[in-house]
């Protein structure tokens, strides 16, 4: 069983990045409120968007930080303090261009891949959470990068990405009821 408390959606809040793949962690934790039938609200305290769902009987916070991707780990870090909770009880939602559309992975603790969201949660939280990638692509050459992941998705990467939030969502009880291990091979063997 994983100790799962904490699900925090990276992304950016203005509306002008709504539908940008740099968003996709956003995607994620709204998919998962609808599925679940929680709202959110804003939290002054945390700077941030906060949700509470129930998963299979565990009671699972979902935080949406409005501070900007780069500045996601200050408001992750004071839900973690509020709520008197440990980076290990955290999962973070983000885009992953090293992954192709169509995949997704968990990935615990390890470095921010030059995310520029995980390295401030790293350097608010620690490296000790889990991750969930969401495969958007690479654009193929490093100065394309940022205009990449803040433009929006041609059709068929945002069907990808939307599949693998839906596959991902079903591996969340896995998750809490049977373990990190149980639930890759959930995900992860789906692809194979």
């Amino acid at each position: 069983m994983t100790q799962l408390r904490i699900i925090a959606g990276l992304g950016n809040p203005d509306d002008k990045y709504e539908k940008t793949l740099h968003n996709a962690g956003f995607w994620f934790v709204d998919a998962l409120a609808r599925k679940y039938k929680g709202a959110f609200r804003h939290e002054k305290k945390f700077d941030a968007d906060v949700c509470r769902i129930s998963i299979d009987g565990h009671e699972v916070w979902l935080l949406k930080p409005q501070s900007y991707m780069n500045l996601s780990g200050g408001p992750v870090r004071a839900a973690l303090d509020y709520y008197r909770l440990q980076a290990s009880e955290l999962l973070v939602v983000h885009d992953e261009i090293d992954l192709p559309p169509g995949t997704v992975r968990f990935k615990q603790g390890g470095g921010a891949g030059g995310h520029n969201g995980i390295r401030d949660v790293i350097r608010h939280c620690g490296a000790d959470f889990l991750r969930l990638r969401l495969g958007v692509g690479h654009p193929g050459e490093k100065d394309a990068v940022t205009g990449h992941v803040l433009q929006r998705a041609g059709a068929e990467v945002e069907a990808a990405v939307a599949r693998n939030i839906d596959e991902a969502i079903a591996a969340l009880p896995v998750l809490v009821d049977a373990g990190l291990n149980a639930a890759m091979k959930q995900l992860h063997t789906r692809e194979a």
